[in-house]
């Protein structure tokens, strides 16, 4: 899930910005032009650190400001499908729960979470087994598994993220360590 990576791009140093330290405005500039963006398909750089400056940078004619290459460590958050996620419950609708896992939320349809028929009661955001009574409500701890994956490359966080906790091993963590004491 969470990387480090090194790596290399440009980034543009505006012109009203040239009187500063330049290493300390770059990485300034390297973390809002880098953090948030997706690359590769589905690697989120979550943030931009040790940022260092490669030879001089270029002017570009009729625009003030320099693009200087840098290097830098990337924190990247991968979504892999098959993956093991623990994340907690935020958000409870008539289909499902969204589920926060890292800077990302899933969905985990009604179907996808036990073998019993599910009832979802709105006004207490709880989703509860009918044969079981087994309950997950807003704040639960969860262990799933990511089963699809469809990234949204211009806004990554509108990303839509499939999950289960329909196999062994997944589930509310209460449910796990119960299973595991008996």
């Amino acid at each position: 899930m969470y990387k480090m990576e090194k790596k290399k791009d440009s980034i543009r140093i505006p012109p009203d910005r040239l009187d500063e330290d330049l290493d300390e405005i770059s990485g300034e500039i390297a973390n809002e032009t880098f953090e948030g963006t997706l690359e590769d398909g589905n690697k989120l750089i979550i943030m931009a650190t040790n940022v260092e400056r490669v030879g001089d940078g270029k002017i570009v004619h009729g625009d003030g400001g320099i693009y200087q290459h840098v290097t830098y460590d990337a924190l990247v958050f991968e979504l892999e499908e098959h993956e093991l996620i623990h994340g907690y419950v935020c958000e409870i609708l008539k289909f499902g729960a969204f589920v926060r896992f890292g800077p990302l939320d899933g969905l985990l349809h009604i179907s996808q979470i036990m073998n019993d028929k599910v009832e979802v009661d709105i006004g207490n955001q709880r989703l509860r087994g009918r044969e079981s009574k087994k309950e997950i409500g807003v704040n639960d701890k969860l262990r799933a598994r990511i089963v699809t994956v469809s990234v949204n490359e211009r806004s990554p966080r509108e990303s839509k993220i499939g999950l289960t906790m329909r196999q062994t091993g997944l589930g509310k963590l209460e449910w796990i360590e119960e299973k595991q004491e008996a």
